[in-house]
């Protein structure tokens, strides 16, 4: 696998003008949709939003060679999932591993249902062979900490019970479960997979084998040299990015609550937390790149098993975009997970 190279600022420029004009529209298009969804108050337009990135139905009729279909697991919180299954190939009788998917969005926007996500689930189904199950968890500002992280624990306890077992396919392994998420998504996956292995809750023949932290959504008070220089790259802006922080952590937290800065002097200590072996994901055009990398290394400092798959060229969010970049990941990701 790849591995992180030295921080080149001088290249950051040329390397985003020859990125494909259909990624660099896209990017522009997402990030104007973020700055006029926000309103002066602090709160989100939910109908902008649904407007500007369009949700799909899961159906029953197989999309991409899969099947996909929603079950609500909290008629409460409203918290539902979104399963992908494979098309069974010819004399296929091999157990899938599960993958828990928790979405990015900086835990403001962004769907399960969205279509990009769905693109990418049903690629990670068919591609890797696996039973995705992608999670719709309740959104800040109307749902602050610790909301996104008790709605992706919970849904993960409703697999290890008898309706997740009905919901899931026969040939679902839960003893091979991956948690996998990115930006806010990859943050959860720190977040809940600590709470798993700290054993507080049994959860039957469920067992997390690995986590994949797609360009995971840390932050702190300290500005990096990544979020200082990198202005021009797509997608991702540090106004956008405080803004999300301020709008998810409790009212008067600063960024080095440890929600966000699970590195900082606040966090937990997970020195003696069993975690499965890790992935983290960096892309070189992200600003979030340094906390990346800190992250990276205190997995390393605290003991963990962890595995740093660099991509120069990606922006925020690569693997949700339409060129090779996204393909050639998820081969790599299966590298990753064929290993566990």
């Amino acid at each position: 696998m790849k591995k992180m190279r030295p921080y080149d600022q001088q290249g950051v420029d040329e390397i985003t003008r020859k990125l494909p004009q259909r990624v660099q529209w896209l990017s522009w298009l997402a990030k104007q949709g973020s700055y006029i969804a926000r309103r002066s108050n602090d709160t989100v337009n939910r109908t902008l939003i649904s407007w500007l990135m369009p949700k799909v139905p899961a159906s029953d009729t197989p999309d991409r060679g899969v099947y996909a279909k929603d079950a609500v697991i909290d008629s409460v919180t409203g918290v539902w999932v979104r399963l992908y299954v494979p098309v069974p190939e010819d004399n296929e009788s091999e157990e899938l591993p599960v993958v828990v998917y928790f979405h990015g969005g900086g835990f403001c926007v962004l769907s399960a249902a969205d279509k990009n996500y769905d693109v990418f689930c049903r690629q990670l189904a068919k591609r890797r062979r696996a039973a995705v199950v992608s999670v719709e968890y309740r959104l800040a500002p109307e749902h602050k900490f610790p909301a996104a992280y008790d709605d992706c624990f919970a849904a993960l306890t409703w697999l290890a019970s008898s309706e997740g077992e009905i919901f899931l396919p026969r040939n679902a392994d839960l003893s091979r479960c991956f948690l996998m998420g990115d930006s806010a998504g990859g943050n959860i996956v720190h977040h809940v997979g600590c709470r798993v292995a700290e054993g507080t809750q049994d959860l039957g023949l469920l067992r997390i084998v690995g986590h994949v932290l797609i360009q995971p959504y840390f932050g702190g008070e300290e500005r990096t040299a990544s979020e200082i220089k990198l202005t021009k790259v797509p997608l991702v802006t540090l106004e956008t990015s405080d803004w999300f922080w301020r709008a998810f952590l409790p009212l008067g937290a600063s960024r080095d609550h440890p929600a966000a800065n699970v590195m900082g002097v606040n966090s937990h200590d997970i020195s003696a937390v069993k975690l499965p072996p890790s992935l983290v994901v960096i892309g070189g055009l992200d600003i979030l790149r340094d906390w990346q990398q800190r992250y990276f290394e205190y997995l390393q400092m605290m003991g963990k098993e962890a595995e740093l798959l660099f991509y120069e060229n990606a922006i925020h969010a690569f693997h949700l975009m339409p060129y090779p970049l996204s393909s050639h990941f998820i081969q790599d990701l299966s590298v990753f997970m064929d290993r566990l």
